[in-house]
């Protein structure tokens, strides 16, 4: 895709856990010394990013950024934020509409193979009470296979992620999506038909589409095409 300002576009990319230490680090290089209302909203990006610096994108960077924040916000137990902060997300989890669930935090990564050719959607919910969500997942799977219909996916999978435990459920709505899981994650095991217990694994960007990317890169293809390119 092709950017078309007037203005040069500065881009910083760090392989940090969230954008918020970036931004944060940038006050620190600048010699600014943000608001206090602004240090406790980059605080607590920081915090859902890194799942209260759990996860495992986190770095030292997030970690140093995470205490300086405090001190300027005043906040004295960073755990107690996440933890409220954590139960307030859940929360509002309750009053979605499982197609909004299934597409508030959905990405999709485009793959061209010798043998494979198509695209992988792959939603995350993230919640301090999976059982809440996990009740809904036969009207999950009804969303996700809707879903997988109306954009033309190959592959569409649904990750619940207990930021409390550190653990994630993954629905899988057919063969396709159990072969491309098992093979990604040998160690998984069968809750349910449409469901697979992951683990320890939390992560989208670390976790679960770098080890679906190395199967299908080392010739996985059961999947059909798809209509996206």
């Amino acid at each position: 895709s092709t950017i078309v300002t007037d203005m040069p576009i500065y881009i910083d990319i760090r392989p940090w856990g969230s954008m918020s230490t970036i931004i944060c680090h940038s006050f620190m290089m600048y010699r600014r010394r943000p608001k206090k209302q602004t240090a406790g909203m980059l605080l607590c990006a920081i915090l859902s990013d890194t799942l209260n610096l759990q996860g495992p994108t986190t770095t030292e960077w997030d970690r140093l950024m995470v205490a300086i924040l405090a001190d300027i916000a005043g906040v004295v137990d960073v755990q107690l934020l996440a933890s409220q902060q954590f139960k307030a997300k859940s929360s509002e989890l309750g009053g979605l509409s499982a197609q909004q669930l299934i597409n508030g935090d959905q990405k999709v990564f485009t793959f061209k193979t010798d043998l494979f050719e198509g695209s992988l959607g792959f939603a995350v919910i993230e919640t301090t009470d999976d059982g809440i969500i996990m009740s809904r997942t036969e009207e999950l799977l009804i969303a996700l296979n809707r879903c997988k219909k109306e954009k033309g996916l190959s592959l569409l999978f649904l990750g619940v992620v207990n930021i409390v435990d550190l653990g994630t459920q993954l629905l899988v709505m057919g063969p396709d999506e159990i072969s491309l899981a098992k093979e990604s994650f040998p160690d998984c095991t069968h809750i349910e038909d449409n469901v697979l217990d992951l683990k320890s694994r939390v992560s989208r960007k670390k976790d679960f589409i770098p080890a679906m990317t190395r199967t299908i890169k080392s010739g996985w293809a059961q999947a059909p095409q798809g209509s996206i390119k």
